[in-house]
Order: structure tokens, then C-alpha cells, then sequence
């Protein structure tokens, strides 16, 4: 009975019917899960994204290397209490304006300090003492010094000849720190490191309009946890308790007296147009992705046989009599065959092939040997020879690992041939079909 005649209505045609229904008008199963995979490592890289940002943001800055309100292991609060408990007023600044006369420590471990601000502190201040200062801001104060090592253990270095008043009457200090290499005239050295062209200096101190500058490269001397070390609260002390009054400067990245960053001295252009190129680049991408469909596969015009190599290579070998060649490439192909067929890893060497051989098929290791390894063959009967030896040893290793009952000999099969009114029938060799072997 048709549809008409019970009164059902033929069900609509989906919209994104198969192939024999019609041209889909939906995406296809394989833009899906496309889409979709895209769609879930999106999301990972969000939620990992989410979470380095949540990690971060609750660990917060660690503590800062000779910070003066800092009672940790690399702190100097102890330093500034001994300080302040002999008389000297110790204030900390972060801005350059507020650096007067008398004593002056610069802590510049952030690389943040400007030459400019360098050369007034040097005009205007007694007595300067810089902590982690490089580059231009240290050439501005009058030293041609650089950083040429970095001192890890806190040993302990006699001072007790050093030009440096200060220096000397603490008598020995803690090394640790960073060693600097001084091209310079007009300056004393101290706390001597390496040797050669690795050759620094701990402590190093030139004179200034206003009076001097210490490069303190021995830093340890400073810490909470070394300051009471040999002489290094007396190095302290007399370095930094000169004066009633010590400015204790730490220059902040990103502030007025900083050194110009690259961002600083860009155009105000330049951040909008480097966004700009690189939306650009992602559209190129989603461009350049969409124009790649899929695979088209295309018939080849000629199938070539997998015996070809093979037959071949023979050619060339019987052209040229190489039967000490040809034996060789078979025994080689054998030896792996018989391996893997046996458990063995390709590593493997001849002789354990040999035993493993041997110890399966019930011959003796000198039988397979001679089979695998035995000498070259000096005519065409010796080649034949071998590699029915080759080919007869090889169903035998099968047979022993498969369990399946032994292959007739070769005088069998010879004999099995030669009876009078049996039918010769065309076998294949091993070597016609796909993935042959040699």
C-alpha cells in the first residue's frame, strides 16, 4: 500500500544527505572533528593560560638580593640596624632628587640607573658607594671597570694591605660577590680573584669631584647571613658609617631616572602597527590553511612488479660473474630473516644467530655456520648449492619456531620431481609477490 493511500506523509530530506541522497549542505564529518580538535586544544592552552596567571599572581615577586627591610638570608636590614644604632640616619629612596651630600649607596642590582643621573650623584655627593652598577652609569661615575666573573663561594680574603683605609682596618672580607676587570688608571684595587685575563677585583675606588666612589663587588659583605664573617661588619661600617646621614638609593625600572628602554625611544606607533602585523600574519595563515584540501589520490601509470630490484640486481651479478657477491647478499638477507623468525633484535650478532639457529633446528653449530657464514662460491654449482642450503635452513628455522612438521630435504624434493609420470606444476617463487625478498 503507498504512502498516499494510509495518509502518511513522505518524511522530508535531510539537509545534509549522503551520497546517493543529494549534495550535503552541512559540514561534512571530517570539518567536524577538525573544527572540533581545534576547538579542545583551544581550550587547554586557555586553561593553562588561566592557571600560570593564577600561579603567578598568588606567588608574588621573591624577596630582593640586599634589600634594607628584608630580614632573609640576602637581606641588609641587620646592616641597617647596626647602622642606625651607631648614630647614622639611614633613609631609603627611590627617586634621584632626593639624594643629596655625605654618604650615598647606589643599588643598582636592576640595571635601571641612567648615565646622567650617575654623573649628578657623583658631583653632588661625599661619598658613593655602588652596588651592582654597569655599563654606561659605571663610566659615568669615573670607572672603566667591568664585570668579568661572578664569585659563587663566600671565602674568606685578607685585606690587610689594601690601599683602602676602610678596606685594610677590616682586615679580611667575605669574596663572594662580583669580580670586576679595572682598564682604568688612577684607581685602587682590593680582594684580588683569578688570575691572568680572568684577573678582578672585589673592591675597587677612584676619586670624584665631590670626593670618591667604592665599587663594592663583594657583596656578601652585606648580607644578613655573612655580615658577621671576618671583617665584613667592620667593611660595612666603615664604608657606610662615615656620616650621620646615609642615602640608601635604589633606582626603579620605569621610573624618571632610569635609563631609556627600547619601548621608551619607539614611536608611539610602533606597538599599533606591530598588533597590526601580526593579525595580518594570522589571517595569511588561516588563509594559506583553508587553501589546502585533502589528499588526491592518483593512479600510477605503471605498476612495477616487486621482483624487478631483485631480478635485476641478479642480472648484474651474473653478467659480471660476481657469484662471491650474490651468495654474500643472500646469506646477509637469511641471517636477518632466521633472526627475526627466532626473537632476535637486530643488534644481534652472527654467531649467537648461529647457535640460536642450530639449537632449534637440532643441527650442529658447525653445519649452520658453514650454511651461513661458510666460504665464497667459486662456480655456478656452489652458488645454487648454497642457496638451497640457504633456503632449506630457513624453512627449517620456521618449521622449529611455528611448530609446523619439518620441510622436505632437498633429495626429496629432487626425487619427488624426478619420479617418472609425475606432473611438473609451475610453483611461484618467493621473489613475485608483493614485499618479495631477495
Amino acid at each position: 500500500m503507498s504512502a498516499t493511500a494510509t495518509g502518511e506523509a513522505p518524511a522530508p530530506a535531510s539537509a545534509t544527505a549522503g551520497p546517493s541522497g543529494g549534495a550535503g549542505l552541512g559540514p561534512g564529518p571530517a570539518r567536524r572533528r577538525r573544527w572540533g580538535a581545534w576547538a579542545v586544544v583551544a581550550v587547554v592552552a586557555l586553561l593553562l593560560a588561566a592557571l600560570t596567571a593564577a600561579v603567578g599572581g598568588q606567588r608574588g615577586p621573591g624577596p630582593r638580593e640586599l634589600d634594607p627591610d628584608s630580614a632573609t638570608a640576602s637581606g641588609a636590614k641587620a646592616l641597617v640596624r647596626v647602622l642606625e644604632r651607631r648614630g647614622t640616619d639611614v633613609e631609603v629612596v627611590r627617586s634621584a632628587d632626593r639624594v643629596g651630600a655625605g654618604t650615598v649607596l647606589v643599588d643598582d642590582t636592576a640595571g635601571a640607573l641612567s648615565a646622567a643621573v650617575a654623573r649628578r650623584i657623583a658631583r653632588t655627593a661625599d661619598h658613593v658607594v655602588l652596588v651592582g652598577v654597569s655599563g654606561a652609569a659605571l663610566q659615568a661615575f669615573g670607572l672603566e671597570a667591568e664585570p668579568v666573573a661572578t664569585v659563587d663561594d663566600d671565602t674568606t680574603v685578607s685585606t690587610a694591605s689594601c690601599a683602602i683605609p676602610e678596606v685594610a682596618a677590616a682586615g679580611s672580607v667575605t669574596a663572594g660577590g662580583t669580580a670586576y676587570r679595572v682598564t682604568g688608571a688612577g684607581t685602587d684595587r682590593c680582594v684580588p680573584t683569578g688570575s691572568g685575563a680572568d684577573r678582578g677585583w672585589g673592591i675597587v675606588r677612584a676619586g670624584t669631584a665631590a670626593g670618591d666612589v667604592t665599587l663594592l663587588g663583594t657583596t656578601s659583605a652585606l648580607r644578613n647571613d655573612t655580615i658577621t664573617s671576618a671583617g665584613d661588619a667592620s667593611l660595612a661600617l666603615g664604608l657606610l658609617g662615615g656620616s650621620d646621614r646615609l642615602t640608601w638609593y635604589v633606582p626603579v625600572p620605569g621610573g624618571a631616572d632610569t635609563a631609556p628602554t627600547l619601548g621608551d625611544l619607539a614611536p608611539p606607533w610602533v606597538p599599533s602597527l606591530v598588533g597590526l602585523l601580526a593579525l595580518v600574519a594570522v589571517a595569511a595563515g588561516v588563509w594559506r590553511g583553508r587553501r589546502l584540501g585533502p589528499l588526491v589520490v592518483e593512479p600510477m601509470p605503471v605498476v612495477v612488479r616487486a621482483a624487478e630490484t631483485t631480478e635485476g640486481r641478479a642480472r648484474l651479478y651474473a653478467r659480471t660473474r660476481d657469484r662471491a657477491h650474490a651468495l654474500d647478499t643472500l646469506r646477509v638477507a637469511a641471517l636477518r630473516r632466521i633472526a627475526a623468525q627466532l626473537g632476535l633484535p637486530r643488534s644481534a650478532h652472527v654467531d649467537e644467530v648461529v647457535r640460536r639457529a642450530a639449537r632449534a633446528t637440532g643441527r650442529p653449530d658447525a653445519e649452520v655456520g658453514r650454511v651461513l657464514v661458510g666460504s665464497a662460491a667459486d662456480s655456478d654449482a656452489a652458488l645454487t648449492s648454497g642457496a638451497a642450503a640457504l633456503d632449506e635452513l630457513e624453512r627449517a628455522v620456521s618449521a622449529a619456531t611455528t611448530g609446523a612438521s619439518p620441510p622436505p630435504t632437498t633429495t626429496a624434493r629432487r626425487s619427488t620431481r624426478e619420479r617418472p609420470g609425475a606432473p611438473e606444476r609451475s610453483r611461484p617463487t618467493d621473489h613475485d609477490g608483493p614485499g618479495a625478498r631477495p
